[in-house]
């Protein structure tokens, strides 16, 4: 989300001299080579209510979104935090207003109705009754109102897009054929779903930024949060919105920095950070694929899962020999006709699942499974609080090999992204002539 930015020029102010760095100008705004700063612009004074288009945004709009942004990450922010995410509310705030605005002069209604029916949708989602999901807000420092107006913000721009841009996008048959024909010559080439958080940099403060990384990547591993919340905070990239997603890409299509990082890492990994120009990117690889070709962890799996709980307080070395005995107990299955009566001789649970995908299971587990044959099992896991689980194999249904997509679904994706790229545009031009007094 782009900011508007008010600077006073005060005259009697002391210049400020920046060096002459010899840099080409590629703005195309005629700056001076060398110049020279009036006044002091302090990024410590921030401004939290906005007046834009005559529309009010308070304190108090600011506030509750950023609880709004905390629940829906189930995020604790400290103080500092909390500062930035609150410039990065008001911005999105912005925006959301000018967005409602702009829809209203095209006359997009949206309904209370249809306000109510999103928010209860909202509301089952955090299983969560419509007035138990009013308190809940309350409790957490939002409102029922903060998360109405980020529904309307949302129906009155995608209908908005409906109504005035979709219409006038077209694509030709001759892109969707091309399309085809890349893909098809592109079979068997590896494919990466990846997530990014971008930091920006320049030579001042590169150093800065980096450590700031480091930092953020060490957050990051703990796991307190998903990936997707940290880059909704953190990235300057235009994907932060989508949680840093930017879907499936091939190594050629990456700068060669995050190309080499990405083909040699495993899914669920995180690599970073890692200099790209123009600053720093964290990774994360959620999934690899081969382009229309079956994929193994496609494959659907029929499992026996055996849980062997510990008592409470059981140490760690009780918990280590119970493992062992486990373990063994496990190797000595002759297939899964065995399975219940291997759990009652250990006391342990037994539970089926037939429809396991290979790439649901934790990353740990996948490889392990692949290379099972049926009946046998793998080795324990688990921990001494939640006890040791073992999955055993007892079927395996290969996926099919990949096909092309349909002409219609080519098209439709096209469509679709110009249509994204089409409200981008309408978006920095509403910014551009908007009236945003700061208060």
């Amino acid at each position: 989300m782009g900011a508007i930015v008010l600077a006073a020029l005060a005259t009697t102010a002391i210049a400020q001299t920046v060096p002459d760095k010899s840099l080409p100008d590629n703005t195309g705004l005629d700056i001076p080579a060398n110049l020279q700063i009036f006044g002091k612009l302090d990024p410590n004074v921030r401004k939290p209510t906005a007046i834009v288009n005559d529309s009010v945004i308070t304190g108090t709009d600011v506030d509750q979104r950023v609880a709004l942004v905390a629940v829906a990450n189930n995020a604790k922010l400290t103080p500092e935090d909390r500062d930035r995410v609150k410039l990065q509310v008001l911005r999105q705030l912005i925006d959301e207003t000018l967005q409602i605005q702009e829809a209203k002069t095209a006359e997009v209604v949206i309904t209370p109705a249809e306000i109510n029916q999103s928010f209860d949708a909202v509301s089952k989602k955090f299983n969560r009754t419509p007035t138990a999901m009013r308190a809940y807000l309350r409790e957490e420092g939002s409102s029922e109102r903060s998360l109405k107006r980020q529904i309307e913000g949302e129906l009155a721009w995608q209908r908005y897009l409906r109504k005035r841009v979709e219409p006038f996008v077209n694509v030709g048959d001759e892109e969707v054929k091309g399309i085809l024909d890349r893909l098809q010559a592109a079979k068997g080439t590896d494919e990466f779903n990846l997530h990014e958080i971008f930091l920006r940099s320049d030579p001042a403060n590169s150093q800065q930024v980096f450590a700031n990384a480091r930092q953020l990547l060490g957050e990051i591993q703990k796991g307190t949060q998903p990936f997707e919340g940290f880059a909704r905070q953190y990235s300057d990239a235009s994907t932060k919105g989508v949680g840093g997603d930017l879907g499936w890409v091939r190594a050629s299509t990456l700068p060669a920095e995050l190309a080499q990082a990405v083909t040699s890492m495993q899914v669920g990994q995180v690599a970073g950070p890692i200099e790209v120009s123009g600053g720093y990117s964290i990774i994360y690889l959620t999934d690899k694929r081969q382009v229309l070709t079956a994929d193994p962890r496609d494959a659907r799996l029929s499992l026996k899962q055996l849980t062997l709980r510990f008592p409470p307080n059981t140490s760690a070395a009780q918990a280590t020999a119970r493992a062992q005995a486990f373990g063994e107990a496990t190797k000595a299955l002759r297939g899964c006709g065995t399975v219940e009566k291997v759990a009652a001789g250990i006391g342990a649970d037994v539970v089926d699942n037939d429809t396991v995908r290979v790439r649901d299971l934790p990353p740990q587990l996948q490889e392990i499974m692949l290379k099972l044959q049926v009946g046998e099992s793998s080795p324990p896991f688990g921990s001494a609080e939640q006890g040791v689980r073992a999955l055993v194999l007892c079927g395996r249904d290969d996926a099919a090999a990949g096909s092309l997509p349909s002409s219609d679904q080519i098209q439709g994706q096209l469509e679709q992204q110009r249509v994204n790229l089409r409200a981008q545009q309408k978006l920095r031009d509403l910014r551009r002539d908007a009236v945003v007094e700061y208060r």
